[in-house]
């Protein structure tokens, strides 16, 4: 008898649809996926393990090696979990303001953590993580040009969302930080049918959303390619945090600050649509975030 792995559990999570937040006067369904089901908690558990096997295969890395990945938290946290399972040490930089709980869970992973500044940011966790790999300290996956990041995406998450609305989705939006979600799951749904409208979710100039970003162009993550992206929605904040603290309190979805921002931009577009069947991803859970204060409102 052969019994599952842990990696056997990452993806295939729950698509739910919202019961009290969507307007009375809508004939629209919103959906939510739940991608803190995820063994890690977040939707970056695909790509995380998607990553390592592919390189894997190529030969271009092998249990015992050091990984180093820039990540401001999920990311983090998935690839601490997946190198825990498949046997290597890793090596995490990170701005010094995400969550404590954010920091605390990789280390119980195992990885090794290393701030950079909050002024430096993601941009400056990024160029470290290159100088490591060129001091020859390990070997940066690079979620932001590595193509297995959106592969994770086309060959689970585009699937299951096509799958599990029977073919009826007519709206994806996606919170984008790496943007491997939405790059990934675009490129599933298009084929299935072009008509699949892709909305991408990014802060309003000043917003300090977690997980998501708006980037210099000098650092867009060379896996975003714009006409996969039907739209792109800007949140503010206010916005993304209220909405996340409406989602527990009205629907029992207890997700993180980006996750708010994903379903106000996806309530929007119910708003302006008629027949409309919308997806959008929850991408992490909400005690993610608690000691940050944002659902003490």
């Amino acid at each position: 008898m052969q019994f599952k792995s842990l990696m056997d559990f990452v993806g295939h999570t729950p698509l739910v649809q919202l019961q009290r937040m969507v307007h009375s006067e809508t004939n629209s369904v919103v959906l939510a996926k739940l991608e803190g089901n995820n063994p890690a908690g977040s939707v970056k558990d695909r790509p995380a393990v998607n990553m390592i096997k592919q390189a894997e295969l190529r030969g271009e890395i092998k249990p015992g090696d050091t990984l180093i990945e820039a990540t401001s938290g999920n990311t983090g946290i998935a690839l601490a979990m997946a190198s825990a399972l498949m046997g290597y040490k890793l090596k995490l930089i990170m701005p010094d303001n995400m969550s404590m709980e954010r920091k605390a869970s990789m280390a119980a992973y195992g990885a090794e953590l290393i701030s950079v500044s909050q002024q430096e940011g993601m941009e400056g966790a990024r160029d470290l993580a290159m100088s490591l790999q060129q001091s020859g300290k390990g070997i940066v996956l690079d979620q932001f040009a590595n193509p297995d990041n959106p592969l994770a995406h086309y060959l689970s998450t585009g699937p299951e969302i096509w799958q599990d609305t029977y073919g009826k989705v007519t709206h994806f939006v996606s919170a984008m930080g790496t943007t491997g979600t939405i790059m990934g799951t675009s490129m599933y749904l298009k084929e299935q049918n072009p008509d699949i409208q892709i909305v991408g979710v990014q802060p309003e100039d000043g917003a300090s959303i977690p997980g998501i970003r708006r980037w210099p162009a000098e650092y867009m993550p060379k896996i975003y390619e714009s006409t996969r992206v039907d739209r792109i929605i800007d949140m503010s904040q206010h916005r993304a945090e209220q909405t996340m603290r409406q989602l527990a309190k009205q629907e029992g979805i207890f997700g993180g600050v980006s996750s708010g921002g994903a379903m106000a931009a996806a309530l929007e577009v119910a708003s302006e649509t008629e027949n409309a069947v919308i997806v959008t991803i929850v991408c992490d859970r909400g005690d993610r975030y608690l000691s940050t204060g944002v659902y003490a409102h």
